[in-house]
């Protein structure tokens, strides 16, 4: 103990000597701020002065130099803003180290050194620039590395120039909160793990957190790789996935001159609104910028503008509320089919037929004279470059076209003069009045031209599906569902209404980008999809027509689909659409989240055996109730919120099987207690007590999980065993399920 007392009082000098040092560079730049800022206003009020008054004539040629002076001006005003900004965020991190600079430490003896030097870890660096000592080493360093993946002995890193190896004689690690260091512990794996699960004991996080200090050797293996353009990660719920690729992102963002990335590089694919809301803090907490998060709803908007097209959680409602066993079957059937490799061959196959069978191709007369038979035309598309996309190809036909007719345009003006002069109304405009015949005459001939220089997508992709014999004829050799016919009189009805079906949007997609291609991606250094198991063959398809020199981090959890079956080889089918020349799989087994009692509840609803692990921690068992009837239900759930009050818990999740469900429960309940509906309309967080449906809940976390309605009626089939294991899996610490009537056959 004495000991202790001993290294406690070292390591608070240290700490006070380090938030001192970082407390005096905040100062300084403070103080050079505040100069900063005076010479900024000074520049934007002589940049008002020397504009404001002459504005409305600089573009003219006299007032050139002063259109130079004031771009001047406007350059010191801009880089100025930018040295600003920059100290600001440099403060912000230094705040933020006053508070707690460093959360470990380690003590390294290089090879060939006799002592070995205290390197601390925190989650920025702080360095005198004066003599280059380094205070706090940023987590992402390669020397921070030897923290999360040795222990005490051997150990090594891989620098810029090459390994360094040596040896730990000390692994520490600290709790400091407003600048006072509470306790430390020397680490091994024992101590470790327990620190861990004091951690992961506490409440949930309405926002997802920073890991830094928890990051396990499997998990920092997985952030730091530069060797792969496509890393593949299968981590069962609660493997910390997610987190790891925010992680990943905040590293690759870090990384040195040549490989390291800005924001606007990096995009991530998240399953929904909510999620990106959830995740949202954790970058900034880390000292980066927020990275760009979309959904594939809002990437098949940017592709599309002009269509409305259903949205996922539209396509998930419509599935899981269907009360026809053989409609529910079909609409599973076309989305599978429509997003398969076998539907993007004969995609493939019917964009080669449009300019053969579908483009309407007339010959084009301009001042009594054929420039270009239809034959012609379509020779030349036919015979053009077929690596160009044939909307661009036919773009270019337009252009040459147009190039002819201009070099006939004067001969064509001066007949058009001739004509008007036969008329003597018009002898005293004859210029104009030509003017306005050539123009009617070019508009006439534009609208011709673009009749098969134009692609309607929309309108090819219902061609298509125009003709049943057609479609067989163009998927000769590829397999079709059993219900093909179906499937086929199913879309033309589809087709008929005002919105697209998502699978029919995914395919409208594809036609886009290989009929015209894209610049959506072509800043994208970086794209992080989460959630993958949620998406098909297609999906993938579209990423990498729309991101092809990016490289990829594929996070997602074959035993967490709705919809669909996957398997391991789901991944296999990635590696083969993005097509990377390094890639590699990474299995995330062991789970975070859950207790061990939640966990293993929730494995019964595993249609295959998994080789998940807890983390061992243990907890309440969940258990499951019975009401007699809606009221009683009611008074349950009521009951059950209240205990979780009672238990402190920020965050309590009640989750039902549809948003329909979540609803009629949320009305029952809204006057009874304080209590929020989530749908997929509402961007919000998930403090205090929320309903939602099961499927918006995929990636979210709660203190305590209540599943509503697991009745007979609700929970029957493989995909609702699917549901009940991610919705148990949500739940960090209580999990209770409750049902009226018959219970659900697969509660057992």
């Amino acid at each position: 103990m004495e000991t202790y007392e001993v290294e406690l009082d070292l390591e608070t000098k240290h700490l006070n000597q380090v938030i001192a040092i970082a407390e005096e560079q905040w100062q300084d730049i403070r103080k050079k701020n505040g100069e900063q800022q005076s010479d900024f206003m000074e520049a934007k009020r002589e940049l008002w002065e020397n504009s404001s008054h002459s504005i409305s004539n600089l573009w003219s040629k006299d007032r050139f130099y002063e259109l130079v002076a004031l771009n001047q001006y406007g350059s010191a005003v801009s880089s100025q803003l930018s040295v600003l900004e920059q100290d600001e965020n440099k403060m912000r991190a230094l705040e933020k180290m006053m508070d707690s600079p460093y959360f470990a430490r380690i003590d390294f003896q290089f090879q060939g050194e006799t002592e070995s030097e205290p390197i601390y870890i925190g989650r920025a660096s702080l360095i005198d620039e004066k003599d280059v000592t380094i205070y706090v080493y940023d987590w992402r360093s390669p020397l921070a590395s030897v923290f999360y993946r040795f222990g005490i002995g051997e150990a090594f890193y891989d620098a810029p120039k090459g390994r360094i190896s040596g040896k730990v004689h000390l692994k520490r690690q600290f709790e400091i909160h407003r600048g006072t260091l509470d306790y430390f512990f020397d680490a091994d794996v024992q101590i470790m793990d327990e620190f861990l699960r004091r951690l992961l004991s506490q409440n949930a996080s309405t926002k997802m957190k920073a890991i830094v200090e928890t990051i396990q050797k499997d998990q920092d293996l997985i952030i730091r790789d530069m060797e792969n353009d496509l890393m593949m990660v299968q981590g069962v719920a609660g493997s910390g996935k997610t987190s790891v690729a925010l992680h990943r992102v905040a590293y690759l963002m870090y990384q040195g001159l040549s490989a390291k990335l800005s924001a606007h590089n990096i995009i991530i694919i998240s399953p929904n609104s909510l999620f990106e809301q959830y995740i949202s803090n954790v970058l900034p907490e880390l000292g980066e910028d927020h990275v760009e998060s979309v959904n594939f709803d809002d990437v098949l908007q940017t592709i599309l503008p002009s269509l409305l097209i259903q949205k996922r959680h539209q396509l998930l409602e419509g599935l899981l509320t269907c009360d026809d066993p053989d409609k529910f079957r079909l609409m599973k059937k076309s989305v599978a089919f429509k997003a398969s490799p076998e539907f993007k061959e004969i995609l493939e196959r019917f964009i080669e037929d449009i300019p053969r069978k579908w483009l309407e191709f007339s010959d084009i007369d301009y001042d009594g004279t054929c420039i270009a038979s239809r034959d012609l035309l379509k020779m030349t598309v036919l015979q053009q470059k077929k690596a160009m996309p044939l909307g661009l190809r036919l773009q270019r036909l337009e252009e040459s076209i147009f190039k002819d007719i201009q070099k006939m345009r004067k001969a064509r003006m001066k007949k058009l003069k001739e004509f008007v002069r036969t008329y003597p109304q018009h002898v005293y405009e004859v210029e104009e009045f030509a003017r306005l015949l050539s123009i009617d005459e070019s508009t006439e001939l534009a609208h011709r031209i673009q009749q098969f220089t134009k692609l309607d997508v929309y309108a090819y992709y219902k061609k298509l599906f125009s003709n049943l014999n057609y479609f067989c004829r163009l998927a000769e050799g590829i397999s079709l569902p059993e219900d093909m016919d179906l499937i086929f009189k199913n879309t033309q009805e589809n087709l008929k209404g005002d919105q697209i079906p998502l699978e029919d949007g995914l395919a409208l997609a594809f036609l886009q980008l290989r009929l015209y291609g894209f610049q959506y991606g072509k800043f994208i250094k970086q794209v992080v999809v989460d959630e993958a198991q949620d998406y098909y063959p297609l999906h993938f398809e579209l990423l990498q027509m729309l991101f092809p020199q990016a490289r990829y981090t594929i996070l997602g959890d074959i035993y967490q689909t709705i919809e669909k079956p996957e398997a391991m080889d789901f991944f296999d089918e990635i590696n083969k659409i993005l097509d990377k020349k390094r890639s590699v799989l990474i299995t995330m087994n062991k789970s975070f989240r859950c207790t061990n009692e939640i966990l293993d509840f929730s494995k019964r609803f595993l249609q295959k055996e998994s080789e998940i692990q807890s983390f061992s921690r243990s907890g309440r068992v969940p258990e499951i109730y019975e009401a007699r009837n809606q009221e009683g239900l009611d008074e349950l759930l009521i009951k059950e919120i209240q205990l979780c009050r009672e238990e402190n818990y920020q965050s309590v999740g009640l989750l039902c099987k549809t948003e329909r469900d979540a609803m009629a429960v949320y009305q029952r309940l809204k006057d009874r207690l304080e209590i929020r509906c989530i749908n997929s309309d509402a961007i919000a967080d998930i403090r205090g007590v929320c309903i939602l449906p099961l499927y918006m809940a995929k990636g979210l976390e709660f203190d305590a999980v209540l599943l509503c309605d697991t009745d007979g009626e609700h929970y029957t089939t493989e995909a609702d065993q699917q549901l009940l294991y991610i919705g148990c899996t949500r739940a960090l610490h209580r999990l209770n399920l409750f049902y009226t009537g018959q219970k659900s056959p697969l509660l057992g």
